[in-house]
């Protein structure tokens, strides 16, 4: 029999791509852009472009042109730290939902309750060129194409002109109407200072149709793209990126700087809007390496946050390319209520509650970690792209890591749902990677069929504590884990 303890002695880690107390960006094991945060049932669900890495026929990295983006990353959390990754939604092109579209990009997502079900909508750009709609019964999916074509296209009144027809973002009113808006992008030099291109227009009850023609956004000082909306008590904040073409009296006048989220406000959804001032500069100004600036704003546990994307994880891998990663920090507000100047941090926010290791958590839940990949899992989510996943890519000194799990008054076992003909071992560490080891259990071949493998804690372990699970061996993936009394 393996002595898998000895496997551990002397074990190298790998190498993570950020600091395990620091939280930006939010996910390391791919990349993802434009993030879009919709909040349901207790938990922030992040939906992302799918940026990935591209070569050239040499086998080169090439920048990131956004031409064969087809996927929408997707992932979620209850406390802002540990994220639980649901995989890729499979949204455009012939193996997509949309099958109708080139691209993904830029996606948003609402819910409503539609015949006393709640029914999930998820929006995304088709390149620059129109925005399309898919549906489910659930925040991860499977997302499904209900009109089999662009909910908005440049034969929608008013958008034939609008430059970059992308970039959607949805508000969901406290009446039950919904509005989406949309829209970007310059149409010559001369019209850099007010570009015209925003769009906005109130979904229909279905939330897959229009009720009436799209309207102009006035007004919108600088505009290049990157829609956002938000209610705060009456006021309506509508936000966007400016454009890389402002001049500096321009910039003394206004207030906020080229590639900054800017925002407008107004008492009614869809205008008129009057500018406000710039909330997050461009994230080249906080990490040094800039580039496009898009948001989401989002209110959660009381608590509003600024959502975007930088360049630290394609940093972290000693690449350039322009491949981007979504980060989160607090929005700021002045003394009136109002939105003002935030800052990105690699640090990002506190920790909202703690994670209950009692449940029975997806063995793709972490905070950081290093050596891991993760694929979907089952027929649903290898057809559709998102939904259960398995942590894969398990190699020696591959981890994971979960931050704040309360145990309570102690916990004395541990049971891991394990797939996969290989076999390996998984040492459970208490606050650090090399601290108090609480248990060693072995994974010996559980087979295609997903297998529980159940193992004594060296000692109960109470209280709030990190938790490290690393890993040696090969062959196998893990499907979720949970603590028991």
């Amino acid at each position: 029999m393996t002595d898998w303890a000895e496997k551990f002695t002397g074990i190298q880690l790998q190498k993570a791509y950020k600091p395990v107390m620091d939280h930006n960006p939010v996910m390391t094991q791919r990349f993802g852009a434009d993030p879009y945060a919709l909040v349901y049932d207790g938990r922030v669900y992040l939906y992302m472009t799918g940026d990935h890495l591209t070569y050239d026929a040499s086998g080169a990295l090439t920048d990131n042109n956004y031409g064969d983006i087809r996927t929408i990353n997707v992932i979620s959390s209850a406390d802002l730290v540990n994220w639980t990754d649901h995989g890729s939604v499979y949204a455009a092109s012939e193996q997509g939902a949309a099958k109708w579209g080139g691209n993904s990009w830029a996606p948003a997502a609402a819910y409503k309750n539609i015949d006393g079900k709640d029914r999930f909508f998820l929006y995304f750009a088709n390149s620059g060129n129109g925005i399309a709609v898919l549906t489910a019964d659930s925040p991860v999916g499977p997302f499904t194409d209900p009109i089999g074509k662009a909910l908005i296209s440049r034969q929608t009144p008013t958008c034939g002109e609008v430059t970059w027809l992308f970039d959607p973002a949805v508000l969901m009113d406290e009446d039950g109407s919904a509005y989406i808006y949309f829209g970007g992008g310059v149409p010559s030099p001369e019209k850099a200072a007010d570009p015209g291109t925003a769009r906005v227009a109130k979904l229909g009850a279905d939330m897959i149709s229009l009720e009436g023609d799209p309207v102009p956004i006035e007004n919108v000082k600088y505009l290049f793209e990157d829609s956002g909306i938000n209610r705060m008590g009456d006021t309506y904040y509508y936000s966007y990126c400016s454009n890389f073409s402002m001049t500096e009296e321009a910039r003394k006048e206004l207030g906020f700087s080229d590639g900054e989220i800017v925002i407008m406000k107004s008492d009614s959804p869809m205008g008129p809007f009057e500018t406000v001032r710039g909330v997050l500069r461009n994230p080249g100004s906080f990490f040094g390496r800039g580039g496009n600036n898009h948001h989401c704003i989002f209110c959660f546990e009381g608590t509003w946050y600024i959502a975007y994307h930088a360049r630290l994880l394609e940093e972290a891998m000693d690449l350039t390319g322009g491949y981007r990663s979504t980060n989160i920090d607090l929005l700021r507000f002045d003394a009136e209520g109002v939105p003002a100047a935030s800052a990105g941090t690699k640090s990002g926010v506190e920790q909202v509650g703690h994670l209950d290791p009692f449940a029975v958590t997806p063995a793709v839940t972490m905070a950081t970690g290093a050596g891991v990949d993760t694929r979907p899992y089952g027929e649903t989510a290898e057809t559709f792209g998102s939904g259960d996943m398995a942590l894969t890519g398990i190699g020696d000194g591959s981890w994971t890591c979960i931050i704040g799990a309360d145990f309570g008054e102690g916990a004395s076992s541990v049971t891991f749902e394990a797939v996969g003909e290989g076999s390996g071992a998984i040492r459970i560490s208490q606050d650090t990677p090399t601290g108090k080891v609480l248990g060693i259990i072995p994974v010996e071949s559980p087979g295609k069929e997903a297998k529980k493998i159940t193992g004594n804690l060296n000692e109960s372990i109470s209280g709030v504590h990190n938790l490290f699970f690393t890993f040696v061996g090969e062959g196998y993936e893990l499907l979720s884990w949970q603590f028991a009394k």
